[in-house]
């Protein structure tokens, strides 16, 4: 039993159409519509069926016998035709007279073999109720010896059939009514799906419309519910962002002063090892530091870019030269460049910390691969492309969705050597949409390749 009732729910789940809640309640008014005519017309079968005996019979026999009376006369001569054709005139009736002087009927015969068919299949018996003798019912015999037959004139009836058509047509009507109706009645919920798309976007501004803010349904108090929820994530956010700033800004004193501290001692002799450690752990922070305080700049409404004339391949070159004392393979770097390729309008100090995080990660993942990373600089229709691409293991395509992500690191070490704290794709992702492109992350197999497309000309503020 338990079988049979989910395989009918798995088949009523595969005919809905599709996932859409509008016009499944559509559909489930329409069943029910259906379901309640059919329960009406059966309900009404039964209830003619059970009165037919009781009480309907008797009065179709009286009335039959008035019918007869009135064909027959009151004379003792055979029946009248003439009265017979009146009656049938007048009423959706047929009439047939058998006797001794009179042979006469009011319609043709009909097809033996279709009558046939229908007395087989009960029909005749299903119209009267099931009474099996409603032929006698609709029989008088006269005292000269003639057979008057009554019966219904299908062809009337017949012609109603156009009817079925109007039914139909207006049943189609109530249901495009229904649905235009639902969609209007479920108008929220596409606001509310606008909404919940925009806060996760990072747009907090304008909140997800109210319909009747007075009196709110239960979709309007939903989109008051998520409004709120919205705002308190912005404040939270918002929270997060001047607490980084506060940190970032109160670290750089000690850290500059540490360092002077550093810098005072002895460049030689047993300090000499240690002096070059500190030396390099504060300049981490002071990085850290740095990215912290650009990545506020950068994911702000308004970030400022300093554009100048910018050669990428030069750029390029300047920041695989930087990157060798700390990644010694950075010389091996391939850096390859179109013949197209021309200065762009963009903000040097940007785009170098773009170059600088990209070619760091693919060293830092990719650095122990036969072959080196790659840097692939092009020029397309919208403008230019950078791509750089290492041959390392590569990310699960579950998490790359989340690489560009703030403090989002794949691996579960947490060391610095291990991949950093997770800010250098998030900020080329901000330094790309500030100069209005954007950065797609992409297994190479093996290995991964960042893609950064810029604009040629000024671009326009995307959000985030």
């Amino acid at each position: 039993m338990t079988g049979g009732k989910t395989t009918a729910v798995g088949l009523l789940a595969r005919l809905l159409p599709g996932r859409s809640i509008k016009r499944r309640m559509v559909l489930v008014f329409l069943l029910l519509a259906l379901a309640l005519a059919g329960v009406f017309i059966v309900g009404a079968q039964r209830a003619f069926t059970l009165g037919w005996r009781e009480a309907a019979r008797p009065v179709l026999m009286d009335y039959i016998d008035r019918l007869a009376a009135d064909v027959a006369g009151q004379d003792e001569g055979p029946p009248s035709v003439e009265r017979a054709q009146a009656l049938t005139q007048r009423l959706p009736l047929t009439v047939r007279i058998e006797g001794p002087v009179v042979q006469w009927r009011s319609h043709p015969e009909p097809d033996w073999r279709a009558h046939a068919r229908a007395r087989d299949r009960g029909w005749d018996q299903e119209r009267w109720g099931g009474d099996k003798d409603w032929e006698r019912m609709l029989l008088r015999r006269t005292a000269d010896g003639h057979v008057i037959r009554f019966g219904l004139n299908e062809a009337a009836f017949e012609r109603r059939q156009r009817h079925f058509g109007v039914v139909l047509v207006t049943l189609l009507l109530i249901t495009l009514g229904a649905y235009l109706y639902v969609r209007r009645l479920l108008r929220p919920l596409d606001d509310i799906r606008a909404g919940a798309r925009r806060f996760g976007a990072g747009d907090f501004g304008q909140p997800i419309p109210v319909r009747h803010p007075s009196r709110p349904d239960e979709l309007g108090q939903l989109a008051v519910t998520v409004n709120t929820m919205g705002h308190d994530i912005h404040q939270m956010l918002e929270a997060k962002r001047a607490l980084l700033l506060a940190i970032s800004h109160e670290l750089r004193s000690p850290i500059t002063r540490a360092r002077l501290h550093a810098e005072l001692l002895p460049e030689e002799g047993e300090a000499a090892a240690q002096r070059q450690a500190l030396l390099g752990n504060l300049q981490e922070m002071a990085n850290l530091v740095s990215d912290l305080l650009e990545s506020e700049r950068l994911s702000g409404a308004h970030a400022v870019l300093s554009r100048e004339p910018v050669d990428l391949q030069a750029l390029a070159s300047e920041v695989v030269q930087e990157l060798v004392p700390r990644h010694p393979r950075a010389a091996e770097v391939l850096v390859q460049a179109g013949s197209a390729l021309s200065p762009i309008s963009a903000d040097r100090t940007r785009l170098r910390l773009l170059l600088r995080n990209l070619l760091d990660n693919a060293l830092r993942h990719g650095g122990e691969a036969a072959q080196p990373p790659e840097l692939h600089l092009s020029r397309t229709a919208q403008g230019v492309r950078i791509e750089v691409r290492d041959h390392g293991p590569g990310v699960p395509e579950a998490q790359l969705a989340q690489l560009a992500q703030a403090f989002y690191r794949p691996d579960t070490a947490r060391t610095r050597a291990a991949g950093g704290v997770g800010l250098g794709l998030y900020l080329c992702r901000l330094v790309a949409q500030a100069h209005g492109g954007r950065l797609v992350l992409r297994n190479a197999q093996p290995g991964l390749l960042v893609q950064v497309d810029l604009p040629a000309g000024e671009p326009v503020r995307q959000q985030r």
